[in-house]
């Protein structure tokens, strides 16, 4: 089976967003110009979605070479299932399927429709960020509200940085993609958003993770020890 949208989508390379339909001047997400865009099959024989083993159930994906600001996704392998964390921007569509999307939030949602159209893989973002303009064109077969336990996965709604964003923890690991990069001393939470309230939801994440053995913290483009990570998680938010 085809994707049914391959003839009508559009990838920049600048940031790695898709775009459906008719090729737009501009990219929604990050304003770059048109002659930085490629069409689907192009960006599928340029760029190939490569995985880098995190642990024995838990896989990195990332195009190479890089797509712009691609949010790298993760790969699941929980005992109901394979799934994703977040979605690649190239479509190749020689991954092994997955039978579950599950997203973060609304900024980068990938190719996703064309790996639902492949795989018949049932998307799930949170409500809120699925009403939001730069989502609706993408489908969202489970538009969730609050937290939820599904395939072992816990999600843990957050908000802040967008309306739905959304934490994951499977096991010994979580999946906190950009609410704060980049690990170390350096960190800071994500400037783009309502800066107040992502730092407000911040202390949830904190109250979440306090009383976790957890080991590994997936990010959008890093891949952190956790011990670590919460405290200088903690330490940011103590200078917020």
């Amino acid at each position: 089976m085809y994707p049914t949208t391959q003839h009508q989508q559009w990838v920049c390379t600048t940031c790695g967003y898709n775009m459906m339909g008719e090729m737009p001047d501009v990219c929604p997400f990050c304003g770059a110009r048109h002659e930085k865009f490629v069409s689907w099959d192009k960006a599928e024989q340029t760029y190939r979605v490569a995985p880098h083993q995190v642990n024995e159930y838990v896989t990195q994906l990332r195009s190479v070479p890089r797509l712009g600001l691609e949010h790298a996704a993760y790969r699941i392998e929980t005992d109901a299932g394979a799934v994703w964390i977040d979605c690649p921007s190239a479509f190749n569509r020689d991954l092994e399927p997955v039978e579950a999307i599950y997203f973060t939030h609304k900024d980068f949602l990938g190719a996703s429709n064309q790996y639902r159209d492949l795989w018949g893989a049932k998307v799930y973002l949170h409500a809120l960020d699925a009403e939001i303009p730069i989502a609706r064109p993408f489908p969202v077969d489970r538009p969730f509200e609050g937290d939820f336990t599904e395939r072992g996965i816990e999600a843990f709604h957050i908000g802040g940085h967008s309306p739905g964003f959304t934490m994951y923890i499977y096991r010994q690991v979580l999946f906190i993609c950009d609410y704060a990069f980049p690990p170390g001393a350096k960190m800071r939470l994500n400037p783009f958003g309502p800066k107040q309230e992502t730092r407000d939801r911040a202390a949830r994440i904190l109250e979440i993770i306090s009383n976790r053995s957890l080991e590994t913290v997936c990010g959008y483009n890093f891949i952190a020890e956790f011990a670590r990570w919460r405290e200088d998680f903690q330490h940011l938010l103590d200078r917020s």
